[in-house]
């Protein structure tokens, strides 16, 4: 730890880390292609506005650099701000969201059939899942998914990486609502690695250097209409 700078309230100490949820991405009946593949879903209508929206809002802001997590709905959200400021994306497996395994069943469709229950089944499974998750605070309450414990290391390893090749810089992450709770968590000394409603879109601000992390913002929407 700086001892001199113990809030890492100095730029020039820390990467300054803006982590960004990505944009809505459960489609309506009228979006949803019946693939069979849910969980690498592009935004829905609704994210790509919630996308715009952080663009404008952070179309003057200078980053240094630009990261994501490979999922579409990431890369997605970023595209927007990245076009303004003409930055480019790198890609970084290892802040991917967190692997599920079985929550519930979801309707066999196929092409030309009415989706309007396959978007429903989507919606239900996402609020089983905040449901469970949010109340034990560990993801190890779904079956067969990727241990809690593994996915909040696997978390803490990427980003602490990103922010060691930027100190005195400022730099923008777009992630996934457990990855950014799994990082404020270590961060803020919770054993739950799931403790907050991390919004579409919402940012969180961090500075970070060498393990040492501080919280300066937490899930800021002032760029949606709620």
């Amino acid at each position: 730890m700086n001892t001199s700078d113990p809030f890492l309230l100095r730029r020039a100490n820390a990467a300054e880390l803006y982590l960004v949820r990505h944009g809505d991405a459960l489609p309506d009946a009228d979006e949803i292609i019946p693939s069979g593949v849910y969980d690498n879903l592009p935004l829905s209508k609704t994210g790509r506005e919630q996308a715009q929206a952080l663009a404008e809002r952070l179309k003057d802001t200078h980053f240094d650099a630009a990261y994501s997590s490979p999922l579409l709905r990431c890369q997605q959200t970023a595209a927007p701000l990245l076009e303004r400021l003409t930055l480019p994306l790198t890609l970084v497996e290892g802040i991917k969201e967190i692997r599920l395994g079985n929550v519930s069943p979801l309707p066999t469709v196929r092409a030309g059939e009415d989706l309007t229950e396959l978007s429903k089944a989507l919606q239900e499974r996402q609020v089983e899942i905040v449901k469970k998750a949010g109340a034990a605070g560990n993801w190890n309450v779904i079956p067969d998914s990727e241990p809690s414990s593994a996915f909040r290391k696997r978390i803490i390893a990427g980003i602490d990486a990103i922010a060691s090749k930027h100190i005195g810089e400022r730099v923008i992450v777009f992630a996934h609502g457990g990855t950014i709770n799994a990082y404020a968590a270590e961060t803020l000394g919770l054993t739950r690695d799931f403790f907050f409603p991390c919004a579409n879109t919402s940012i969180t601000l961090l500075h970070v250097n060498d393990g040492h992390r501080v919280v300066f913002v937490l899930n800021d929407v002032a760029h949606l209409k709620l």
